[in-house]
């Protein structure tokens, strides 16, 4: 067995691990993306509102790819933002 099999078989249960987390707290995680956002795009006074946003919902989608990798369905779609 080679070194990156040998690591493999040793991060398969921390990439459980980590998608039954994600599962579990996907709300408050999404939540926090938001809060910070929100701060971000404060203290830029929105001058990068639209990068923060796009950033913000790329990384929903991954929470939610990771989150729901095991239902084999796809993760809900991201709401829209509010326009500004």
């Amino acid at each position: 067995m080679g070194f990156l099999d040998s690591l493999k078989a040793k991060l398969g249960p921390a990439k459980d691990k980590v998608s039954d987390l994600a599962h579990q707290h996907e709300s408050k995680i999404d939540h926090g993306l938001d809060k910070a956002a929100r701060m971000v795009d404060q203290k830029t006074k929105g001058k990068y509102s639209d990068k923060i946003q796009s950033g913000t919902g790329k990384a929903k989608n991954a929470v939610g790819r990771i989150a729901h990798k095991d239902d084999g369905g796809t993760p809900p779609a991201p709401p829209v933002p509010p326009a500004s």
